[in-house]
């Protein structure tokens, strides 16, 4: 857990769990062991007593805080803290102090509970506070003193109420520790998130600018000695898009980058013409939400893209309307290749972002003709 932003609910919890379990210890047996009534032997065992069981508490709890819920019983402290807590109960018990003789074994009970499953930590408290009932009914009946209803109660309300005590302070840190998990995962998957955001918004850049690239240097290169100003204007238009590629990149990095629609339609028509791929747009113009306007322009850069870069295409269509508060948006073309990128960030990474924005996103191929269509919500939500 991030102790940074949990220190001070840490120390409260350490102070109201081991260290006022420590202190009850000390204020209820240290005051017996102090009185001078009481039989020196018994004085001597209950001090050794207490020391190791105040030491055992302190272990055990300040171990089961740092190490959460998940951590397991450990060895050697458990045992010293519960002969300890029997040693507390067998100096006090026959001398018929019926309200001091259940706190150390109350206190192990509870101690011991922390580091057990619900229900067996259940189990063990019903059991002990059941059994406590037993020890002090006995003796104040062997001893008819007539304070068996006291000696009978208090040991059992003495346990639950050491085991509430415990357990609700923990409850609440292990809550909080879990709490402090979630926050942390959630915090990691949003830097996941945005890195992928950042890859796909890079891949719907860098794909296209150097793809259209590409074949325009290919093309100047094949009218240099024939078309020698055809072919510096093409060089022209080659350097304006490595400028709109840079510009658009650092628009990605700042994050305030959005592709247009209208703008990758008319990109598209374009850039299809000057590879000799004949275009053909049918358009219904239509106010659609930013959003929406931003998925569909990415699906139309991704299918201009794969036709540049998966076909032989000598003609292709774009057809985009809105009905019945749907926009949909089709881009088909012949001469399909062996097939488009449709993992990691091309179609099946575009399809995953329209469906989280209510769209969907699908492809077909039928004999050498290839189809994308998009379809998202046209109106704000």
């Amino acid at each position: 857990m991030n102790e940074t932003g949990l220190d001070g609910f840490r120390r409260y919890t350490w102070w109201v769990v081991p260290g006022s379990n420590a202190i009850v210890l000390i204020l209820f047996t240290g005051e017996w062991v102090l009185d001078g009534d009481v039989p020196a032997p018994a004085r001597l065992f209950s001090a050794g007593a207490l020391v190791v069981e105040v030491a055992a508490v302190l272990v055990l709890l300040t171990l089961r805080l740092r190490a959460g819920e998940r951590i397991r019983l450990p060895a050697g402290w458990p045992v010293a803290g519960a002969l300890a807590g029997a040693v507390l109960a067998a100096c006090a018990l026959p001398l018929r102090n019926y309200g001091l003789w259940a706190v150390g074994p109350a206190v192990m009970v509870a101690v011991v509970a922390t580091y057990l499953e619900p229900r067996a930590r259940r189990r063990l408290i019903l059991g002990a506070t059941v059994l406590a009932a037993v020890p002090g009914g006995v003796v104040s009946l062997l001893a008819d003193d007539g304070r068996l209803l006291y000696a009978t109660l208090f040991p059992p309300g003495m346990t639950a109420f050491v085991s509430w005590a415990v357990l609700g302070p923990l409850w609440a840190w292990d809550i909080a520790g879990r709490l402090e998990e979630a926050r942390r995962i959630s915090a990691e998957l949003a830097v996941k998130d945005e890195r992928l955001r950042f890859a796909a918004e890079l891949h719907d850049i860098q794909g296209h600018h150097l793809q259209v690239i590409a074949l325009k240097s290919e093309l100047a290169a094949r009218l240099v000695e024939t078309d020698p100003q055809r072919a510096v204007a093409e060089m022209g238009e080659v350097r304006q898009l490595a400028a709109d590629a840079l510009r658009d990149t650092r628009a990605v990095v700042r994050g305030y980058r959005r592709t247009s629609l209208d703008d990758e339609i008319t990109n598209a028509t374009r850039v299809l013409a000057s590879a000799g791929i004949d275009a053909r747009t049918t358009l219904e113009p239509a106010t659609i939400p930013e959003a929406a306007r931003h998925l569909l322009g990415l699906v139309m850069r991704e299918a201009a893209t794969n036709v540049l870069r998966h076909s032989t295409a000598r003609e292709a269509s774009i057809e985009y309307r809105v009905s019945s508060g749907t926009a949909c948006l089709r881009v088909s073309n012949d001469g399909a290749g062996p097939g488009p990128d449709t993992e990691g960030t091309g179609l099946r990474a575009l399809a995953e972002r329209l469906e989280a924005g209510g769209g969907v996103l699908e492809w077909t191929r039928t004999d050498d003709r290839f189809t994308v269509s998009a379809s998202i919500p046209g109106s704000s939500r």
